[in-house]
């Protein structure tokens, strides 16, 4: 879905939404100045349109024992490109793995991972990420300080 198929209201819920997941309907319809089942249509729309994904909650990391975050680039054996689909598929079943991105440059892929202290992280860099058939090279990166956490996409300019 392009931005520039989404009208000026639809942006509006858009952004009240990645602000406050837990808006109810009439608190939205009231900031976006619609009635409530208007809101109510739009927002199913968008959700079937898949603009929105999903609704969660941003947990804190180390409020659950994960103090340490990583970005861990990948680079998978020529050889095993034909397995790529399963290569991917092992690597999101990882709990630790939050996000997986295939970039271009000098990696193939750019995972963030989480761990609840250094060595957990290299157990499971060396003990099960490199130990995938077809992983080539993986090099890690500790994130020291998180300055701007995950954050709403962009969505107003129309």
């Amino acid at each position: 879905m392009e931005l520039s198929k989404l009208d000026a209201i639809d942006c509006k819920i858009l952004e009240v939404l990645q602000r406050d997941g837990r808006i109810s309907n009439v608190d939205l319809a009231a900031e976006v100045h619609l009635s409530a089942p208007q809101c109510f249509r739009r927002v199913r729309a968008l959700e079937e349109r898949g603009v929105v994904r999903g609704y969660r909650a941003l947990v804190s990391g180390p409020s659950l024992g994960l103090a340490v975050t990583a970005f861990v680039s990948v680079n998978i054996e020529g050889a095993a490109f034909e397995r790529v689909r399963d290569i991917e598929r092992q690597l999101r079943d990882f709990p630790e793995v939050l996000e997986i991105h295939t970039v271009s440059g000098d990696s193939d892929y750019l995972l963030k991972v989480v761990a609840s202290d250094l060595r957990h992280l290299g157990q499971l860099l060396t003990d099960r990420l490199m130990q995938i058939k077809g992983i080539a090279d993986v090099r890690s990166m500790v994130c020291l300080e998180e300055v701007k956490p995950p954050s709403a996409l962009p969505v107003s300019g129309t």
